[in-house]
């Protein structure tokens, strides 16, 4: 989850919280789009539950990601 700062390890609880939420809503928007993926050979897939959750996770990793941009540029100009 570190692979975002290369040079060096995060400093800030917060920005290792916000890539540890960005990784994992990524791993489960994976999980649900393959999930889209097999509607037609599994009927009993609840479409419209799977898209709430796939709003869901994309609204987390945008969210995670505007954390660590936040984060990132008040560090940068401190």
């Amino acid at each position: 989850s570190t692979s975002a700062f290369p040079s060096q390890k995060p400093k800030s609880e917060l920005v290792r919280t916000s890539l540890r939420l960005l990784t994992s809503s990524a791993y489960r928007l994976q999980s649900e789009c393959k999930k889209t993926l097999g509607v037609e050979s599994c009927p009993t897939t609840d479409i419209q539950l799977v898209t709430q959750q796939v709003i869901q996770c994309a609204y987390d990793i945008a969210k995670a990601a505007k954390q660590l941009v936040t984060i990132t540029t008040k560090e940068n100009n401190n």
